[in-house]
């Protein structure tokens, strides 16, 4: 296969990744939402809106701007209207026609779909580092001391995802700021259930006087053996993965080195024949 047809295949499969990216976000519906009602002010458009979005939820709302974004949509797509007709001629059949709309889709979705790989890995980094978070905020709502106070304490920690969350709601509650308010941004920036769970635990033993530290140390320890749980699916899904592997290429190979030592050899193994 020659660099064109090589060039075709990466389009679709570029492509596809993209969609895949963009279709694992689960939370998407409800973002949607709330961009069509921020939307509605005036001088401000949806895809401005949805790329602030996603640069936030990825963490890189303070380097990258929304416009470098769109503008990186059209720089994609007119790249790949650009090599469209050198790549369709090496697709076999009638095939042609995917990749001259596969390459500018693929080009306009790489940076959204990049942006969307990011915003993973955080959440997951995240979500990592949350059960140690809520035995740090678990012990120092049993001394006495403020949930600012606490998440200070988790900022000053590391330079992990959940400590820069933890930083910019401090930040927000020393500027004036509500602290229902900036826990509910955190919700807004990080989605999920996980953290949804725990910032409606803090706001209900603010509001109604129940204990925080032992429901703080239960999420903890439920967050463990969920992680303890998925590391176990994994591992039980990557076994016959291996095993395929030892099959189609290591036993191979053992094989071709046993029967290569044996062709080298084959006048002196004869010799009583």
């Amino acid at each position: 296969m020659n660099a064109v047809g090589w060039l075709a295949g990466c389009s679709v499969l570029l492509l596809v990744c993209a969609l895949r990216e963009l279709g694992a976000s689960g939370h998407l519906a409800g973002i949607e939402r709330r961009l069509r009602r921020e939307a509605r002010r005036p001088r401000i458009g949806l895809p401005l809106l949805a790329a602030r979005e996603r640069l936030i939820r990825a963490g890189l709302m303070g380097r990258v701007s929304p416009s470098a974004v769109l503008a990186g949509r059209g720089i994609g797509a007119l790249l790949g209207i650009t090599l469209a007709p050198i790549a369709a001629p090496a697709a076999p059949g009638r095939l042609s026609w995917l990749v001259i709309a596969g390459l500018p889709a693929a080009g306009f979705l790489a940076p959204d779909a990049l942006l969307e790989r990011v915003a993973r890995r955080r959440r997951e980094q995240l979500l990592g580092a949350l059960p140690d978070a809520l035995d740090l905020l678990a012990v120092n709502a049993a001394s006495g001391r403020s949930t600012a106070a606490g998440l200070a304490q988790v900022s000053g920690a590391g330079d992990s995802p959940l400590a820069n969350e933890a930083g910019i709601a401090v930040a927000e509650i020393s500027a004036g700021m509500p602290q229902d308010r900036a826990l509910a941004r955190v919700r807004e920036r990080v989605p999920g259930s996980e953290l949804a769970a725990v910032v409606a635990t803090i706001e209900r033993s603010r509001r109604y006087g129940s204990p925080l530290a032992d429901q703080l140390r239960r999420q903890a320890s439920s967050l463990r053996a969920d992680k303890s749980r998925w590391v176990g699916e994994r591992a039980a899904r990557a076994a016959p993965k291996i095993q395929l592997v030892v099959a189609l290429v290591l036993v191979p190979s053992v094989l071709l080195m046993i029967a290569a030592g044996l062709l080298a050899n084959a006048d002196r193994l004869l010799v009583g024949f």
